[in-house]
């Protein structure tokens, strides 16, 4: 069964980084927008960055500015750079295709921002 595989994940003090990768197989990602999705704790699953497979990019409002998505497309691979990391950031990351695939979602990776 196809997946996304998410990691880079942690625990990290409020205005700190961390860089989620997410591996997907090639027939997947090589034809598809790839997008970074996030939940909280009671709230709805939300997409926070996407990447066109031409590179092109674009950010949900709340990440403007402190996240950057990229892709790898020799390693079927795709990143999310997080700076000045805010404890509302606190959620599980999962990747996926944008717009989402039901069958693609992964186990996602916990992000902890917290003093």
């Amino acid at each position: 069964q196809v997946q996304m595989v998410e990691s880079g994940g942690g625990l990290v003090q409020p205005g700190g980084s961390l860089r989620l990768s997410c591996a997907a197989s090639e027939s997947i990602f090589s034809r598809n927008t790839m997008g970074w999705y996030r939940q909280a704790p009671g709230k709805e699953r939300e997409l926070v960055a996407h990447i066109t497979t031409a590179g092109w990019t674009n950010y949900a409002d709340s990440v403007k500015a402190r996240f950057t998505v990229s892709r790898d497309n020799a390693k079927n691979t795709v990143y999310l750079q997080m700076n000045s990391l805010k404890p509302e950031d606190t959620a599980v990351y999962y990747c996926n295709v944008a717009p989402p695939f039901t069958r693609l979602w992964g186990r996602g990776t916990q992000v902890t921002v917290s003093s």
